[in-house]
């Protein structure tokens, strides 16, 4: 009699796609059968205390889109996709129990509630079920890194240069296996709708610089026609401060906090356009931006929770506000800075902002509104499509100055407006009375 296959779980969290996933790959390799869970975890989209939810419509939708996309990703290779709007430990077990399954494999998460909802998790399953996490969301893996944690410098520069010296990027994890067309699910539950979540479905405003969908196909489709169909990627250097139209930048931020791509497959797309056209300083400086980002996950790994704390990783102390008055008219873009006003504004209809404008923005509120920048933080976790926590509390240390930036400096909001938007053209979109 044939022995029963085993089956595992593959744990979804940030890590939305089925190429270059080593968590999925694995658990191909290693079972007979492998069933996919996500959790629309109903803690992420609670209220927070300052008025808004954890995490907001523009999101939302976003992740719901890459949802149904990794769902039909999956099918292509027979696996199912359960998604259950619910917490991971109060239905990963029940479904454990169901699948007799003995493994779950997922992506490694560090920070603070990410930790604490897998320990809720592992409480609330038999000893007996294995857990497999990998670090997968890195461009050069904590294997490979030539510091030890405790040595990360507080300088990017000292990073990125020993990086690119001596540590590699990892090939892509191979593709899974595809499995039986009997291991797929019976009756999988339907992804839940926006009005599931609390949230009554929308428009996407015309102006918009994303109006992108979420999902990995999606992200695929703007690697190449960023790269290739256009070739822009020759001139992102040049153009990746601007403020208008989709063409200034490459727009991957939403799908790379998603896990809907990964850092390792732009890389290696990079270099594949290299090698078929040319290299010049565009092309390194997207590989430069991809080992900030890294940058501030190994600075998060090094300091745990403090990227959370008022004085940062630095421990200063300045003299805060904690008003929501003052929060509020940031948020509603009514302070004394048009070019502040129309950056909150893209945000607050749109979910999107580019980073030339999160950086005055964020300087304006801690720096001359002197606003307990954490709040900030947090309105940018509830709007933005690619909110991801390492950059962004990183980005709001580094700009409150109390994180990584050497020399402590401070936007001059009407110079950067002068300078990116000397026309006044973007301020002009965003402050207009009438809306599309």
């Amino acid at each position: 009699m044939q022995k029963e296959q085993k089956t595992a779980i593959v744990w979804f969290r940030n890590d939305l796609r089925v190429a270059d996933n080593f968590s999925l790959s694995r658990a191909r390799e290693e079972n007979g059968r492998v069933v996919g869970i996500y959790c629309l975890d109903p803690r992420h989209f609670a209220p927070t205390p300052y008025g808004f939810p954890k995490t907001n419509k523009f999101r939302a939708r976003f992740i719901l889109e890459s949802l149904e996309e990794l769902r039909e990703q999956l099918l292509r290779i027979n696996i199912s996709l359960v998604v259950i709007n619910d917490t991971p430990e109060n239905s990963i077990p029940d479904w454990v129990k169901r699948l007799d399954a003995s493994v779950i494999y997922s992506q490694r998460e560090w920070t603070q509630e990410e930790v604490e909802i897998y320990v809720k998790l592992r409480t609330a399953l038999p000893a007996s079920v294995r857990f497999e996490e990998t670090y997968d969301q890195f461009l050069y893996h904590p294997g490979d890194c030539p510091f030890e944690l405790s040595a990360i410098p507080k300088v990017f520069t000292v990073f990125r240069k020993k990086c690119e010296k001596q540590a590699h990027v990892r090939p892509m994890a191979s593709a899974p296996k595809i499995q039986e067309t009997t291991n797929r699910l019976s009756n999988v539950p339907e992804i839940p709708t926006l009005s599931d979540l609390g949230f009554k479905d929308f428009e996407t405003d015309r102006r918009t610089a994303f109006p992108f969908k979420g999902g990995e196909v999606q992200a695929g489709k703007r690697l190449n026609q960023y790269f290739f169909e256009t070739k822009k990627l020759g001139f992102y250097k040049k153009t990746r401060n601007g403020l208008l139209g989709t063409g200034y930048s490459s727009k991957f931020s939403p799908w790379l906090a998603l896990g809907c791509i990964s850092p390792r497959q732009i890389y290696w797309a990079v270099k594949e356009f290299e090698k078929k056209h040319y290299k010049n300083q565009s092309t390194y400086w997207l590989i430069f931006e991809l080992i900030w980002r890294d940058f501030f996950k190994y600075i998060s790994l090094k300091h745990g929770n403090q990227i959370f704390h008022l004085g940062g990783i630095l421990n200063k102390a300045y003299p805060w506000d904690s008003s929501l008055l003052s929060l509020e008219k940031w948020i509603n873009g009514e302070t004394a800075e048009p070019f502040v006003n129309a950056n909150m504004m893209e945000l607050k209809l749109t979910g999107w902002m580019s980073n030339r404008g999160r950086q005055n923005v964020a300087s304006y509120l801690a720096r001359d509104m002197n606003v307990d920048w954490r709040l900030g933080a947090a309105y940018f976790e509830s709007m933005l499509i690619d909110y991801d926590v390492h950059s962004n509390y990183g980005n709001w240390m580094y700009v409150a100055g109390v994180g990584n930036d050497p020399r402590d400096r401070k936007f001059n909001v009407r110079l950067q407006a002068d300078r990116h938007d000397p026309q006044g053209k973007f301020q002009n979109l965003w402050l207009q009375k009438t809306l599309f």
